[in-house]
């Protein structure tokens, strides 16, 4: 079914529910699962606020963000039940959609599992929907965690 199970976490409660479904699809199928986390420089740059330190204390915010993030989906991947094989990876400088797909066709995934933080109305609008641009445009299919 399912070789390689692309998981986007951002450390959120939304992804580390999709974190569970994840870990508990890939030893139900047998799957290597693959977490990514995206460092989204844009947000950061859209403050006005272009003084290099200050992006390198938000980048180094943002992958120590990222490391606890992985860090709970390998206690899930390390919990009871069959082995199972976790990769991790980092990607930075792109928008949140476009690591995730490219991450997903640079591994060879063939799943992506994403929480969805369930925002309605005006928040959908202004804040848009990760979720959403992968059901809609992502070249493998998506599970959305609910």
């Amino acid at each position: 079914m399912f070789k390689n199970i692309l998981l986007a976490t951002d450390g959120s409660a939304a992804s580390e529910h999709a974190a569970a479904l994840a870990v508990k699809l890939a030893r139900s199928v047998q799957a290597t699962l693959t977490a990514v986390y995206v460092v989204d420089p844009y947000p950061y740059l859209g403050m006005g606020d272009t003084n290099p330190m200050g992006m390198q204390a938000y980048l180094s915010a943002a992958r120590d963000h990222a490391a606890a993030a992985h860090a709970k989906v390998a206690a899930l991947c390390a919990g009871p039940g069959p082995s199972l094989h976790l990769e991790v990876r980092l990607v930075e400088n792109a928008t949140a959609f476009e690591g995730i797909t490219r991450t997903a066709q640079q591994e060879g995934c063939d799943l992506i599992v994403a929480g969805s933080h369930g925002r309605t109305g005006l928040d959908h609008l202004m804040l848009g929907s990760i979720a959403a641009k992968l059901a809609a445009r992502s070249p493998v299919p998506v599970l959305v965690a609910r």
